[in-house]
């Protein structure tokens, strides 16, 4: 996975939505600043368990869960059976999946603003977020299929 760097204070982040300072989320929150591509909770277990930080699949559920009531991260379906995240605070994106090897890569051309401009114009609907994902085959795939 490719590294995004964040600087901040985790602590003053979390006290700011009301939120104590553990070790596991304060270690959630440094992962999500480290990584370019949605997660889930398994690779957030496997990342607390490489940092000796004591946790168990519930406990992330319950810290992504508040995580994104608070509105520090973005819950993500691919249509993949489980929920992905990401820091909420990322510029505007989307996803590029692969329906073979599943690897996802973010996208960050974005012509929707001037869609959703078109959309109030025409129809009187003010849009305040939306959700793009596209699905194919990415490029190693694609080499190996040909």
């Amino acid at each position: 996975m490719t590294q995004v760097k964040i600087k901040h204070d985790c602590k003053l982040e979390l006290n700011d939505v009301a939120l104590r300072a553990t070790p596991a989320r304060i270690a959630v929150m440094k992962f999500l600043e480290n990584t370019t591509t949605p997660v889930d909770v398994q690779m957030i277990k496997n990342y607390l368990d490489k940092q000796n930080v004591s946790s168990d699949a519930a406990t992330v559920f319950r810290i992504m869960n508040i995580f994104t009531e608070k509105g520090i991260t973005r819950q993500i379906s691919f249509n993949e059976g489980k929920f992905r995240y990401e820091l909420a605070s990322r510029e505007d994106h989307h996803h590029l999946i692969c329906k073979n090897c599943g690897k996802v890569e973010d996208f960050s051309y974005c012509a929707i603003p001037a869609l959703e401009k078109d959309i109030q114009k025409k129809k009187g609907f003010l849009v305040t977020s939306h959700a793009l994902e596209f699905y194919g085959l990415c490029e190693s795939c694609k080499d190996r299929q040909n």
